[in-house]
């Protein structure tokens, strides 16, 4: 008889139970915070310790197997593109939604709990001021090992691909460069292995801190935003990007099932950051390039935030509606533009879409300060902007790959068959 084992995904929705158990019981109690918050902080510093390294190990092999600049910059320009068009049909769907549910409409409140979001509005001041021509500049990097310390993905990237293209330039000579990098490449992935091992006491632990801050109670007055938030984000995945994934030849169930895992870490954690090195991977074995792979998924995580936009046309709109503010057609268009320029040039900022909707909120003539009341429940939507976040940037990563017409199907579903026989191994095991 063979031992039972419970897989990743399940032990991750155990501690995640256990999290919001144990954070309801000792709701209000300071300790939570005091002993459960270290084991949160280390396993997201075990994340982001090989995120950069994998990010530009794997993207400078991928691109110097690329070998041509054109192809390169062609690679990019279909990128943003397809990112903007994604991106702005997420905005319009936030506010249709919006629109039509009015989930602002009727809330008291007097009833609803307010919470400092002061941290958030000296970044805003500084967003609101980052113009779009400024975000492509800052892409160049002035020093790539101040980069790198920063975690500044873009100019990572920059650098990155520069680098693969010389790489590939000086032939012969830059083969001992490759080789190390798709060592290290190696070893990073070696590492995540290890590190998603502990992933279901870091997600225990950030669910309890979580929950013991806001309580479980918080939710109940915003109970209409967050049905909302929530029923949009499912519309959006299935029925757009479900449409999208057709077009591109695949099924977004299919991806959904393969990224399971990796779908429940990022819902747990709220951070996109957790899975980036094995969405990499697993796109990549389901048939995409490894130069498409590497490049598509790290530049997603600045300019293909669908999930966090969609939530901030809802946020906006729900706002309004809460104070009793009507705003015209052409005051949504306006949010929709500004919307679509501050989100582009903060990726990476602690608590980005409380800091795009500050920075945008002032230009069509909603008070500030109804952000304070929906702060307490930002952890909730938070975590499921992130998954719609993860789901749209690995779909990106085919749509790209069939578009380069270098998306190999029957890869792809090769790789999903012999997963599907893996879990019924499992199961019966």
């Amino acid at each position: 008889m063979k031992k039972f084992k419970l897989g990743l995904a399940t032990q991750i929705v155990i501690g995640l139970i256990l999290g919001v158990i144990v954070g309801a019981v000792f709701y209000g109690n300071p300790a939570v915070g005091v002993y459960l918050q270290p084991i949160g902080d280390i396993f997201l510093r075990l994340i982001k310790m090989i995120v950069v390294p994998i990010v530009f190990s794997a993207l400078v092999v991928g691109i110097a197997g690329a070998g041509d600049i054109k192809q390169v910059g062609k690679l990019g320009g279909k990128t943003i593109l397809y990112f903007e068009v994604v991106t702005t049909v997420a905005i319009v769907l936030g506010l249709v939604i919006a629109n039509l549910f009015h989930p602002g409409t009727g809330i008291n409140m007097n009833e609803l709990v307010k919470t400092n979001i002061s941290s958030y509005v000296s970044t805003s001041e500084s967003v609101a001021h980052h113009g779009f021509a400024e975000t492509f500049v800052n892409i160049v990097p002035t020093n790539v090992v101040d980069a790198m310390a920063k975690g500044n993905m873009l100019s990572i990237i920059f650098f990155s691909v520069m680098f693969g293209l010389g790489v590939s330039a000086i032939g012969e000579k830059g083969k001992v460069v490759l080789k190390f990098c798709q060592g290290t490449a190696d070893a990073m992935f070696w590492m995540t292995n290890q590190i998603m091992k502990v992933a279901p006491f870091g997600v225990f632990a950030l669910m309890g801190v979580s929950v013991s801050k806001f309580g479980v109670k918080s939710l109940v007055p915003l109970g209409k935003l967050a049905i909302t938030t929530y029923g949009a984000m499912a519309f959006f995945v299935l029925v757009v990007l479900g449409l999208v994934a057709k077009i591109a030849g695949t099924s977004i169930i299919k991806i959904i099932k393969i990224l399971k895992d990796e779908l429940i870490l990022a819902y747990s954690t709220s951070s996109s950051e957790t899975v980036l090195p094995k969405i990499m991977e697993k796109m990549e074995k389901f048939g995409c390039p490894k130069s498409i792979a590497t490049f598509v998924v790290p530049t997603g995580y600045s300019f293909n935030l669908d999930g966090s936009t969609l939530y901030q046309a809802i946020a906006a709109i729900f706002i309004a509606q809460m104070y009793g503010i009507h705003l015209s057609i052409v005051q949504q268009i306006n949010l929709v533009v500004v919307l679509m320029l501050t989100s582009k040039g903060i990726a990476g900022v602690p608590g980005v879409s409380f800091v795009v909707l500050l920075a945008t909120l002032g230009s069509v003539g909603i008070p500030l300060e109804g952000l304070a009341f929906i702060a307490g429940i930002d952890r909730i939507l938070d975590m499921a902007r992130t998954v719609v976040n993860v789901i749209g940037n690995s779909l990106a990563v085919v749509v790209i790959s069939k578009w380069e017409k270098q998306y190999d199907a029957e890869k792809g579903d090769n790789y999903f068959k012999s997963l599907k026989g893996a879990s019924v191994e499992g199961n019966a095991a």
